[in-house]
């Protein structure tokens, strides 16, 4: 069974989440993910590549804006909704707010 590594909380870096969310795709991503509680990659693929959804993912995991766990063939991923807010206050809110 495959695993992912997502970083520490503390070692979140704002830099990396603003790199992240730059790209509209994972902007997307992210957007969904804060409306439900998790999602499969299946749901968020739209329809692209699995490569190329491979990619935003693991961006999104090295940033610390998403966790993906695996329950037998499925990817499920959830927003880190509480620990970005505990290390970036408002951050979140305010991507939301902005976007919707």
């Amino acid at each position: 069974m495959r695993t992912y590594n997502h970083p520490d909380p503390e070692d979140f870096a704002l830099e990396r989440v603003f790199h992240a969310l730059s790209d509209p795709v994972r902007l997307g991503i992210v957007l969904h993910l804060a409306r439900v509680t998790e999602a499969t990659c299946g749901e968020l693929d739209g329809g692209r590549p699995k490569s190329s959804v491979s990619h935003h993912f693991r961006i999104l995991r090295e940033a610390g804006l998403v966790q993906t766990r695996v329950e037998g063939t499925v990817h499920q991923n959830m927003l880190r909704r509480a620990e970005l807010d505990a290390r970036f206050p408002g951050l979140m809110a305010a991507v939301v707010k902005q976007t919707l």
